[in-house]
């Protein structure tokens, strides 16, 4: 049974999970802001962003599979060893081929770097899957929604660092010493983790599934034993479709008002609000009801869709993104919460992957589908007469008021989504679902 002691083990997790967080994202953040520099087309980053979510939703069941049949330990450090490879090989291409080739988003050699770095940090989602059961497994089911909060600080604390050293790095040092820095954190991560223990007594067995067998059977009775929870999935992926958006337009939105360096450090300022709102969790938890905790957080990022980029000011943008960083978190460690109140312990990693998977494969939808609408229509539209007479009443003019129009519409959208939801039957049904469950404890290795 989880205790007080475990706690120990939780936390040198955790500050392994920040050094790997760290290296993952700054060369993620890095190659996002060299592509669009470089490049200069919102398609290419567009493209980039939604390769990423769709490469999570296609593995992300098969991650949590690997969690469930696995360690947790030895899943992060199957991890960290695929990262390290891929950082490797981007290291050997940029050796390879002069940039100028590397840069040219036309031809092959761009992609292929692009997905190498892309794959490295996909892998990281198969540590994040194993940590969101690990913290089922060491913690104690009454801290299990502050320790939820702990992991969004830790997230938060990786942004900030990232945010500003990616920016900085690719400005000050460009691209080849950016993999080099990745590569040797990476390396440096995963020799760390060697050294953690987390006491796990054994692999936990689906009853439901064949004894010593790579299964992904048990997902969908677990998640349709739970009234609502199927729902939420679902709600929680329409809110993906419209984050698409943002995934996709809010770097070049960024990169408009702001030099690559300055938006490095305006992306690490902001991400205080990740830890600010992770701290908020861990201090004072999620409620009784952390079901309606994640709707109303939905709401809370719907109204500020809706409102900072409807001028183009620095600092409408900035505190936007800050509020938006600081309530993020809060809905992360609430569905993680519910997942690990509801569902058993020996599926969850399952059924952790099925929702990652689910949840993200709608953003690759709508950043591909936005990235050209923004690029040839959108844009163009709003910098037309006929564009500022229809909604420069509101959005105001500017480089990016076709950007800005993109925010507002997919955040109305996403307005009336948390509305109905509120008013839903599964909805109620999965608040009650919760308030009624016992919290799984999973075996440890006996105390000496």
């Amino acid at each position: 049974m989880p205790s007080a002691a475990t706690m120990r083990s939780f936390h040198q997790v955790l500050v392994n999970t920040l050094v790997a967080n760290v290296t993952t994202s700054y060369l993620w953040f890095a190659l996002t802001f060299w592509a669009y520099l470089e490049t200069r087309s919102v398609m290419a980053t567009a493209i980039i962003g939604g390769s990423y979510m769709l490469l999570v939703a296609l593995l992300g069941v098969v991650f949590g599979a690997i969690v469930d049949h696995m360690k947790k330990k030895a899943v992060m450090v199957l991890s960290s060893v695929i990262t390290l490879s891929t950082y490797l090989l981007a290291g050997a291409l940029y050796l390879a081929f002069d940039e100028s080739v590397l840069i040219d988003w036309g031809g092959p050699w761009f992609w292929i770097f692009a997905a190498v770095i892309l794959v490295g940090g996909v892998v990281e989602n198969l540590r994040n899957i194993a940590l969101s059961t690990t913290v089922t497994l060491l913690v104690p089911a009454d801290r299990r929604d502050r320790a939820n909060g702990l992991v969004g600080t830790v997230q938060g604390i990786a942004f900030l660092v990232t945010s500003v050293f990616s920016g900085l790095s690719v400005g000050l040092l460009g691209m080849g010493w950016t993999v080099a820095i990745a590569t040797v954190a990476t390396a440096l991560a995963l020799l760390h983790l060697l050294f953690v223990s987390i006491p796990e007594a054994g692999i936990a067995q689906d009853p439901d599934a064949p004894a010593r067998r790579f299964t992904f059977r048990g997902v969908l009775p677990a998640i349709r034993s739970v009234p609502g929870l199927m729902a939420l999935i679902l709600f929680t992926t329409f809110n993906n479709l419209v984050g698409g958006i943002f995934v996709a337009l809010m770097d070049p939105y960024g990169l408009t008002l702001f030099s690559v360096e300055m938006w490095g450090v305006v992306l690490g300022v902001t991400s205080v609000g990740f830890i600010v709102g992770g701290g908020l969790v861990a201090k004072f938890g999620l409620g009784r009801n952390p079901v309606r905790t994640l709707l109303l957080v939905n709401l809370g990022v719907a109204l500020l869709g809706m409102t900072f980029a409807l001028r183009e000011l620095w600092w409408l943008y900035a505190a936007g993104i800050f509020l938006f960083m600081l309530i993020m978190p809060i809905a992360e460690a609430a569905e993680q919460t519910i997942i690990q109140r509801v569902v058993p312990y020996e599926t969850q990693g399952r059924v952790f992957g099925f929702a990652a998977s689910v949840e993200a494969g709608a953003s690759p939808i709508a950043a591909y589908v936005i990235g050209p609408i923004a690029q040839f229509w959108l844009i163009p539209f709003m910098e037309s007469d006929a564009g500022q007479s229809a909604f420069g009443w509101l959005l105001g003019d500017g480089e990016a008021r076709g950007m800005a129009l993109a925010f507002v519409a997919a955040s109305f959208v996403m307005l009336v989504a948390v509305l109905v939801a509120f008013a839903s039957r599964p909805y109620r049904r999965l608040s009650a679902a919760y308030a009624e469950s016992v919290p799984p404890e999973p075996a440890l290795v006996p105390e000496p």
